[in-house]
């Protein structure tokens, strides 16, 4: 599985709302330099994106993936680390956000805790997008069982599929000032037969060894017929938080 196509592939699902928080939160005004962090960078997928003035700087916990990223994000200042810790001083950057993480993390709260401590006060903080798949909708009838198996694959990874759901309740929690949450409009567009290629091998990434490979045939074939037929319909509610630190 090449974790770099699917994260670009992500990427892509949030492109125009970045583009508009971004803006929001000041990081395209040249005359401003901004000092940015992602946590969970990955490979870079977005950090590869940020305009050339910002001072870009990412986390992620595996080597393999910050290799990849020092390719696609040359100009990025890269740490090995873990988001429940993260190894800067208290109050460093103004922006810091992450992006289909804080499902993963086994304490999305301790995160953005420490998303706000790093932060300037009144800085942006951002989740870009956390899945809520426990609301997943699948149709026809017969696929609806291919979701409830990428929900417990994602459980037996240690992830919380229905995490998304929680998102502007951990940002209060953390006592970020929310000032916009909501679902992320454009995720669930028609893909393109390339897309639907990484879409099916990251299926077959996490359920191999789970689900048998004649039942994964049957629903990659029911899936390529509903589709030509114009029938497939795949909806996993995707939320976003954006807020500032407040230390008052």
């Amino acid at each position: 599985m090449d974790w770099h196509t699917r994260y670009s592939q992500q990427a892509r699902w949030t492109r125009d709302l970045r583009a508009y928080l971004f803006k929001k939160a000041g990081l395209n005004a040249a005359r401003r330099a901004s000092l940015v962090l992602e946590a969970g960078c990955g490979p870079g997928a977005l950090l590869s994106e940020l305009p050339d003035h910002v001072s870009r700087h990412g986390l992620d916990i595996d080597p393999a993936a910050l290799a990849q990223c020092q390719v696609h994000a040359p100009a990025a200042a890269l740490v090995q680390g873990n988001a429940l810790q993260l190894p800067y001083a208290n109050e460093v950057f103004d922006i810091v956000y992450c992006h289909f993480l804080l499902l993963w993390v086994g304490d999305p709260l301790q995160a953005l805790l420490e998303m706000k401590r790093v932060a300037k006060s009144g800085a942006h903080i951002i989740a870009f997008a956390e899945p809520d798949y426990a609301a997943r909708v699948d149709q026809p009838p017969e696929l609806v069982p291919l979701g409830q198996w990428q929900s417990e694959s994602l459980r037996r990874q240690g992830a919380d599929p229905g995490l998304g759901a929680q998102l502007a309740d951990l940002f209060f929690r953390a006592g970020i000032k929310i000032i916009e949450t909501g679902t992320i409009q454009n995720a669930d567009h028609e893909p393109s037969f390339e897309e639907w290629e990484v879409e099916w091998a990251v299926i077959e990434s996490d359920l191999t060894g789970f689900i048998s490979g004649d039942d994964l045939h049957k629903m990659k074939k029911l899936d390529q017929q509903a589709r030509a037929r114009g029938e497939r319909v795949l909806h996993v509610p995707t939320y976003f938080a954006w807020g500032q630190a407040d230390r008052a």
